[in-house]
């Protein structure tokens, strides 16, 4: 199984990817979530000349963000300046659209999407608002075009991604009919006897526990009241005006736990929403998950101290933490 990455664009964003480069990660995935982090296309290209062996890409484009023949020229851009390190997921937009006040594209809008993007970085014609679009690049041909992996967890995602997708990544994992299945993971390892509710866990696997909550408010408020503290939670989110609300569940998204989200963080919360557990717990979970059909896990460190965590999810990986 290949042991990758994933941040948000941020100003630290070059260092942990050279970091995790000299760690043996084989890829760094960065966020496509304009509201939230700096823009991915800039900080991938930062990422490609800083490095020289890991693999890199956005998870996942939002394709409303961009124009068809935009989003190609970039993803062009960074596969010239890394050539045979790129790849690309591409998705329906779930967290950069609701930070938006957005709902997530259609699969039908996304399909049209990644055939438009995959044939113009085949070098062919496509049609796009009703006229006819190429890249026609002055300097010389098109790089190769990188593999494109479906961000997809349901039916209508799968089917996509079995028709124009290299693979395909969830948020589930176990798709043993891809060759490429990734599954991004939220969480830490826990030293010796510490407790998954410890200041240091809680800032490490504490943003990824909160995303269930906000996943789930997002797709239906009742259902956040079934979880521990949901109801609670759901109360003091209302009390935002609705037409900034929004703004409010996403704030701080994946980097840290707002005074507002804090009180779901508990050691059940944080075991039960995200890999946190000691090394040889997360390594046999590991191994489970590979043999059960992914390919790539995407593990995002948080907290205070990346280095120590992408340090230490490698070595649970490679050796079990011993």
């Amino acid at each position: 199984m290949q042991i990758s990455c994933a941040f948000p664009p941020g100003p630290d964003v070059v260092a942990h990817a050279q970091l995790a480069e000299d760690l043996g990660y084989e890829r760094v995935w960065l966020y496509d979530s304009p509201v939230l982090y700096g823009d991915v296309w800039v900080h991938l290209a930062q990422i490609a000349t800083a490095t020289s062996r890991i693999g890199l890409g956005p998870a996942v484009l939002v394709p409303n963000l961009r124009h068809p023949v935009t989003q190609a020229s970039a993803i062009a851009t960074v596969a010239a300046l890394a050539p045979g390190r790129l790849a690309v997921a591409i998705g329906t937009g779930f967290t950069a659209r609701m930070a938006m006040g957005q709902r997530p594209l259609t699969w039908a809008e996304t399909r049209t999407y990644i055939a438009q993007v995959r044939g113009l970085l085949g070098g062919e014609s496509m049609v796009v608002d009703g006229k006819v679009v190429k890249l026609l690049p002055g300097y010389g041909a098109l790089p190769p075009r990188p593999p494109i992996i479906v961000a997809a967890n349901g039916p209508k995602g799968l089917e996509v991604a079995h028709e124009l997708g290299d693979g395909v990544m969830t948020i589930f994992g176990g798709h043993p009919e891809f060759a490429w299945c990734s599954l991004l993971v939220f969480g830490t390892v826990l030293d010796p006897g510490e407790a998954p509710d410890s200041p240091r866990a809680v800032a490490a696997a504490g943003p990824g526990a909160t995303v269930v909550y906000h996943g789930m408010y997002e797709a239906d408020p009742a259902q956040v009241e079934a979880l521990p503290g949901g109801a609670e939670w759901r109360a003091e989110l209302e009390r935002v005006p609705v037409h900034l609300r929004h703004l409010a569940i996403h704030e701080d998204h994946l980097v840290r736990v707002t005074e507002r989200d804090r009180p779901l963080i508990t050691a059940d919360a944080i075991t039960g929403f995200t890999w946190t557990a000691e090394a040889a717990a997360l390594r046999a979970r590991l191994d489970a998950t590979g043999a059960a059909g992914t390919s790539e896990v995407l593990f995002q460190p948080c907290g205070d101290d990346i280095e120590r965590e992408l340090r230490a999810f490698m070595a649970m990986a490679t050796d079990g933490g011993a």
